[in-house]
């Protein structure tokens, strides 16, 4: 049946590799089940029912992309955009968790209109590839500037803003502890790295006081809590608008990277380079985003976790279906991932941000008409405590310094417009 459907052996590969793969995928994203109801707790959301929000909308998202891509890639609610919808839209701008699910939902509508309409990839093609790289960078920062401040590494300071921490008990303790081992892990390229080193960080945390440990298995939390709670108030506001269009612009370029760094690494592209059924990946991407929505949590994205299973031989979307399923039994495990103090979570917020960071590599410093906007756009996420600020100040930026310097063929006409759209923010809005 799965050779059937899948074509394991003309795709090189066999049931016994892609069941393997799915499993050592799971093991290296499987960190989500634990960090993201951390992270959007701190906007006032249930924490048992994220967990099994994110469990859900990971196993809907992964199905798609196992039964209709047919692609060895899972979904997650993303990193960044967790971060983005807790710190930047609830606690930042002071809107309720309800209106930036309303976001994510309408964004996730919005991915299925521009599938149909095949404008997907060429609003991918209108943004330089140097503010895609600075973005993915930027997050990087943002989201390990969230992991040292949670476990309280960086403290507040009236006078400098920000300072170290007490580093010598408590959590803080407990988190660099975590981020060594973590850290080690990943040199010695062990498998499941970074839920080895929740885990580990979790237990050391026990005997330290920081780890209450509630059990290991039990039946899933209610997502009742969570469940189709949508606030339409403010649906034809600009805030709407700009919230939506920030999940839309940094959820597609999190996807396209993803899904283009870990077909090349397997060597999947086609002979013009293009992502095979990469359609359907998109579809597979609005379906997770949209039932994410409605069990309540952050946008859903490809992981780069995959990379992992790809690395195994994971060729076809039998790798995918086998990951749904480890998620599918993790449902039953909540006890032990609601455990996991955020002093354990904090050292994968960090090595995660480092992770995000390997795309500079592609931006030519040398050429300060990219150089300066992406460095503005990596700069202002994390000091400005905005992934939204850091977009619109690189766009920004990039189309003014361009345009002073007489390169006005060399900025699209969609850039023009973002810029205008995010002025018009700045002046009436902010």
């Amino acid at each position: 049946m799965f050779e059937k459907f899948y074509q394991l052996k003309a795709n090189g590969t066999t049931v016994k590799t892609e069941v393997l793969a799915g499993i050592t995928t799971f093991l290296t994203m499987a960190y989500i089940l634990a960090v993201n109801p951390n992270i959007l707790a701190a906007a006032g959301m249930d924490k048992n029912a994220l967990f099994t929000a994110t469990a859900v909308a990971s196993i809907v998202g992964t199905l798609a992309m196992a039964l209709y891509a047919k692609l060895p890639f899972a979904q997650a609610p993303g990193m960044g955009m967790n971060a983005f919808f807790a710190f930047t839209v609830v606690l930042g701008m002071g809107y309720s968790w309800q209106f930036a699910l309303t976001a994510i939902l309408i964004e996730g509508v919005i991915f299925f209109i521009m599938n149909m309409l095949n404008i997907r990839e060429a609003i991918v093609n209108a943004i330089p590839a140097t503010l895609k790289n600075a973005i993915s960078a930027g997050i990087g920062l943002f989201i390990a500037f969230i992991g040292l401040q949670n476990s309280g590494i960086v403290v507040n300071n009236d006078a400098t803003l920000v300072q170290i921490g007490d580093i010598t008990q408590g959590t803080p303790l407990l988190a660099l502890i975590g981020l060594v081992i973590t850290a080690v892990l990943l040199i010695r390229k062990v498998k499941g790295a970074l839920l080895i080193g929740i885990l580990a960080t979790a237990v050391i945390g026990i005997p330290m006081g920081i780890t209450t440990f509630g059990g290991i298995m039990d039946v899933p939390p209610s997502p009742a809590p969570l469940f189709f709670k949508f606030d339409f108030s403010k649906f034809f506001t600009f805030d709407m608008l700009i919230v939506t269009f920030t999940f839309l612009f940094v959820d597609v370029f999190d996807t396209v990277g993803t899904l283009i760094g870990v077909c090349s690494k397997a060597g999947m592209l086609d002979e013009k380079g293009q992502i095979p059924n990469v359609k359907k990946a998109f579809y597979a991407d609005a379906i997770g985003t949209t039932s994410g929505a409605i069990f309540g949590t952050s946008a859903v994205t490809t992981y780069v976790e995959s990379a992992a299973g790809v690395s195994e031989g994971g060729r076809t979307g039998l790798t995918a279906l086998v990951t749904a399923g480890c998620f599918v039994l993790a449902l039953f495990f909540a006890p032990l991932f609601l455990s996991i103090p955020s002093a354990a979570t904090a050292p994968i917020l960090i090595l995660v941000g480092l992770m995000m960071l390997s795309p500079i590599k592609d931006i030519d410093l040398d050429d300060y008409a990219e150089s300066v906007p992406a460095f503005i756009c990596i700069i202002a996420m994390p000091l400005m405590y905005s992934i939204a600020e850091g977009i619109s100040l690189g766009l920004l930026s990039y189309v003014l310094l361009n345009m002073i310097s007489g390169k006005f063929k060399k900025v699209s006409v969609a850039m023009y417009i973002l810029a205008i759209l995010f002025v018009l923010n700045y002046i009436f809005i902010q």
